[in-house]
């Protein structure tokens, strides 16, 4: 049996501000070697705050934090050189030319020159054509390029990106999801924050809730959905229905307003899903229909619900 090794350690983890606000509830996670790990929330739920302590840039009220055994405060250095992040402010020195830039980003963390590693770095990330161009001319989506590369230039064994697409075209986003399963291919351990639900249906191994600084779920994607989901039944009426009638009463069904489409929402992991009984009925009624399908729940659906019922 395959050994899962924690590569971060959060444990018992809170931060109130000064003014007061309790940014971070009690907060007590493991993300694991060579994942991609979502961290999903609405705004202001947490997400930044709490990468932002992982990596040395907010002090916690309380708690601990180990990255790759090394405690954030005590070993500071070590800990962060493990660490690339990319911030969602595209902060990049805008006179400075892409190589340049992520050259000096590696020296920060005390790594010798490795033009080879550049090169290939900006080759992967589709630089390397605009390698000699000033930043401060590049496209929105290409200088969050530069930010990737400066969070990879000194090797870290773990990348943060928080909210990596906010803001860019749909064709980007795709593009940086193939870069992400990428780094993860080569060993890199990726924790991202989002609140584009398909971004961590795509790409997450595992998935995280966090509302008004609280962890409610933690949970593999695929356990999420099957745990969570609901899949529903849409049925095609020969001809349009007033109302559900009596004799449907048994079931949990939904009538359109047009009258032409019923819905039948049900868990598709029970033993019995009520279809065939329910067809069966609506042929006894005399009741007529030209088509069925399927659709299940989306994780965006049980987002919501999550959070929705955590609000009530």
């Amino acid at each position: 049996m395959k050994t899962v090794m924690s590569i971060i350690s959060i444990s018992s983890l809170t931060k109130t501000y000064a003014s007061g606000l309790r940014a971070l509830k009690v907060i007590d996670l493991q993300i694991n070697k060579g994942e991609i790990f979502a961290l999903l929330g609405p705004n202001g739920a947490g997400k930044t705050t709490l990468i932002s302590i992982v990596c040395g840039i907010v002090t916690a009220t309380t708690g601990t934090v180990t990255v790759g055994g090394a405690d954030i405060v005590r070993d500071f250095r070590e800990s962060r050189t493990k660490i690339g992040l990319v911030p969602q402010e595209l902060t990049t020195d805008a006179f400075e030319t892409v190589w340049a830039t992520v050259n000096f980003s590696r020296g920060l963390f005390g790594r010798g020159s490795n033009p080879s590693f550049i090169e290939n770095l900006l080759r992967v990330l589709s630089l390397w054509d605009k390698r000699n161009d000033r930043i401060m001319t590049l496209s929105g989506g290409m200088k969050r390029r530069v930010m990737i590369a400066k969070a990879l230039s000194h090797e870290p064994e773990i990348l943060f990106l928080d909210e990596p697409t906010a803001g860019v075209d749909v064709e980007l986003r795709r593009d940086m999801w193939a870069l992400v399963r990428g780094l993860r291919k080569r060993g890199a351990t990726i924790i991202l924050t989002t609140h584009y639900i398909d971004e961590a249906e795509e790409m997450a191994d595992r998935i995280g809730v966090i509302s008004k600084g609280e962890l409610i779920v933690v949970e593999e994607k695929t356990a999420l959905m099957k745990k969570l989901g609901k899949k529903q039944l849409t049925i095609l009426l020969q001809e349009p229905m007033k109302a559900i009638p009596e004799g449907l009463s048994d079931w949990n069904l939904t009538l359109a307003p047009d009258g032409f489409q019923v819905e039948y929402t049900f868990d598709a992991h029970q033993e019995s899903t009520g279809i065939p009984s329910l067809l069966r009925r609506m042929d006894e009624l005399g009741i007529g229909f030209t088509d069925l399908n399927t659709t299940q729940s989306s994780l965006e659906d049980i987002f919501v619900s999550l959070v929705t019922d955590r609000a009530g």
